[in-house]
């Protein structure tokens, strides 16, 4: 469960602050999610996203940004900075964040027209 919301926290902000060792987890799994949703039809990629991701506004962006961001990078995406160390148990803690891609404009709502 812990890896679920991490990795929704990171697709949905961009950036996390965890453990090393759980961002040598889920930096993976981004890139295989973000690489099914290229590869797959838009319909079954969203099902096999929402299998992982525990927000389906996660699940939007994506299909709506991250594809767009990512069309020509297949691997990579996430990048850890060492932030130093946690008080208490002494954890070594890394800044998660996705890495920057080509620029994407925010899809707007269009207004029907009358």
């Amino acid at each position: 469960m812990v890896k679920r919301n991490l990795l929704t926290s990171l697709l949905l902000y961009e950036s996390v602050r965890t453990t090393k060792k759980r961002a040598a987890v889920i930096a993976p799994q981004v890139d295989k999610l973000i690489n099914y949703a290229k590869t797959h039809s838009p319909h079954v990629a969203i099902r096999h996203i929402n299998k992982t991701v525990t927000d389906t506004n996660a699940s939007k962006k994506i299909m709506e940004v991250f594809i767009k961001r990512y069309a020509k990078k297949n691997s990579g995406l996430t990048r850890t900075v060492v932030a130093g160390f946690r008080e208490g148990d002494g954890a070594q803690v890394v800044d998660l964040s996705l890495v920057e891609g080509e620029a994407v404009e925010a899809p707007t709502p269009t207004t029907p027209k009358k």
